[in-house]
């Protein structure tokens, strides 16, 4: 547990840019939504944020931007895991006034010293009105 603790430090500092790639602080960007004190308004915003979320280890955010019917009761986030750069392909609706949303991306990450990807194409459904992660689309 050590280590999630120190990952949201070092997210957390001011001058850190966000881990979503916008090239703003964590503190400016991805933060306050984490926080709640913001929201994502696109579904490419909120993919954005919820990778932050996995770079910074925020588990209790990943289950609150996840919709009710596809949401699992527990999320356990791996230590070894290191994500590190999220790379948006493609994006279909998804905007201010949309209610669904698809975001094509590929995110980058480190486990066990070793580089790899994960491609997928989620989709994003307005719940309670804002944006949350339904589920990944098949290939």
């Amino acid at each position: 547990m050590a280590k999630r603790g120190a990952r949201r430090s070092a997210a957390d500092d001011p001058n850190r840019p966000c881990p979503c790639g916008s090239g703003l602080p964590y503190a400016d960007c991805c933060g306050p939504v984490h926080r709640g004190v913001g929201t994502a308004g696109t579904a490419e915003a909120l993919m954005r944020s919820r990778f932050s979320a996995f770079a910074v280890g925020d588990a209790d955010y990943l289950l609150r931007s996840w919709h009710s019917s596809t949401r699992p009761a527990r999320l356990r986030l791996d230590p070894d895991e290191r994500w590190t750069r999220l790379e948006i392909l493609d994006t279909d609706a998804g905007g201010l006034f949309d209610t669904t949303g698809t975001v094509r991306f590929r995110a980058h990450y480190r486990e066990s010293g070793r580089a790899g990807t994960l491609d997928e194409r989620s989709r994003f459904v307005r719940e309670d009105g804002r944006w949350v992660y339904l589920d990944a689309l098949p290939d």
